[in-house]
């Protein structure tokens, strides 16, 4: 029987496009449960869901700087005091089994094709991989299939305002994370446009 699946929301902070030796670093992460889904009912998370936090040290002397102010992480600092990737990861990793239990951790992001390259990136050179090779959904996907609206349009500034978080927007990875979880739950408990809901 298949497992009860559990939604993580993930926010990845990065100084630039693409991670490993000799190109960017992966400079701080968030994770929070964003619900649950049994095969018949989502449960949103809500307030006071588990989350991880973890600022890392860089693994690559190259940075763009249009990236790193982004997110406004101090990498001189990161050098000194950041955590390890390894046992970032690692501490990541045993993080998601133990909130997952039996269920089967998925990982969400807004888009997962940025974040998921990170961790999966990440965890496959520092550790193993809690969400497998390819345990994520992406919620811009969700959004657009529910929408029935162009990929172009299935962007937060065209969504109804119903669906967005009350949490601010503040390029730190666990706020992110913790918006996107709500933004997430709010998306996948939406009956869909109008014309669709009353059809």
């Amino acid at each position: 029987m298949p497992k009860t699946d559990l939604f993580i929301s993930a926010d990845v902070e990065s100084d630039g496009p693409i991670p490993g030796p000799g190109h960017y670093s992966m400079l701080s992460f968030g994770l929070a449960v964003a619900g649950t889904f049994d095969g018949t009912s989502f449960e949103p998370a809500g307030t006071g869901a588990p989350t991880f936090y973890a600022e890392l040290a860089p693994i690559s002397a190259r940075f763009e700087p249009a990236a790193l102010a982004v997110s406004g992480l101090d990498r001189d600092r990161l050098a000194r005091e950041g955590r390890s990737p390894a046992g970032a990861m690692a501490a990541a990793a045993r993080w998601v089994r133990q909130v997952a239990g039996d269920r089967r951790p998925v990982m969400v992001a807004y888009p997962a094709t940025f974040d998921w390259m990170w961790l999966a990136w990440y965890f496959g050179a520092y550790a193993s991989n809690p969400f497998g090779h390819s345990g994520c959904l992406d919620v811009k996907t969700l959004y657009q299939a529910k929408a029935g609206v162009l990929w172009a349009r299935a962007v937060k500034r065209h969504m109804p305002p119903e669906l967005h978080s009350d949490r601010p927007h503040t390029h730190n990875a666990l706020d992110d994370a913790l918006e996107q979880a709500d933004l997430f739950a709010n998306i996948w408990t939406w009956p869909g446009p109008p014309e669709q809901a009353g059809s």
